[in-house]
């Protein structure tokens, strides 16, 4: 399959790829007759794959699987992790998980698209953290980095010199706030990321369907508060 010169959209899977757990998304930032692309504009891929396959073929299998896609690409960022994803859309979708989002910390939601405001901003702390430029050189790089993070279940690999993989623990974990499990590397994490990190919730557009503002920043924030 070939991609056309001037199509920005490709989505890959059979006619229930939600259903199953698979799928793969590309959205392009090309110029148009209009306008130049701005920073804020981005390029980016999704996918997604089942729990199922990860239980089966096992978190480091998963790992190479995400570092081998992403080797290949010139990215700002990305990541990989636990997510909860609907085949309805987050208006009929958020509020009746509205309690485990606000439970399991560990847990992203997948909104489906990149907001408009991210540019070369981070979404998010996750299980495996992909930091490109401008971030990780703006980080000090993958020793400085290295040297702030001090959970044993954190590593920091780098890729080439300008592309480093963060992985927060063997396998993904969901966490719990109700048995006192916050993910204390997630929050290692983040605090070392926070001046990167996109904030959503700075923005009047951000919202959670099913939540109220004050639980949508709790939940934006939860590795940093």
């Amino acid at each position: 399959m070939e991609k056309s010169g001037n199509e920005t959209w490709i989505h890959l899977g059979n006619g229930n790829d939600r259903l199953a757990g698979f799928k793969l998304t590309y959205s392009a930032r090309i110029p148009s007759r209009d306008r130049r692309p701005s920073d804020y504009d981005v390029s980016y891929l999704e996918g997604m794959l089942p729990t199922g396959y990860l239980e089966e073929r096992g978190p480091a299998a998963v790992r190479e699987l995400m570092l081998d896609m992403a080797s290949g690409l010139h990215f700002a960022s990305g990541h990989a992790g636990l997510s909860f994803d609907s085949l309805v859309g987050d208006a009929f979708f958020t509020a009746r998980i509205r309690t485990e989002l606000l439970r399991y910390p560990g847990i992203s939601l997948n909104h489906g698209s990149i907001p408009d405001w991210m540019g070369t901003r981070v979404d998010g702390v996750h299980w495996l953290n992909f930091l490109g430029l401008p971030v990780l050189q703006e980080l000090g790089g993958v020793s400085t980095l290295r040297s702030r993070l001090h959970s044993p279940e954190t590593t920091v690999q780098a890729i080439d010199e300008a592309r480093a993989l963060v992985t927060l623990g063997v396998w993904p974990e969901a966490g719990d706030l109700t048995r006192s499990d916050a993910l204390p590397s997630y929050r290692e994490f983040g605090h070392a990321l926070e001046p990167w990190l996109d904030k959503p919730f700075n923005d009047p557009r951000f919202r959670v369907e099913g939540f109220t503002q004050e639980e949508a920043m709790k939940w934006a924030r939860r590795f940093l508060d």
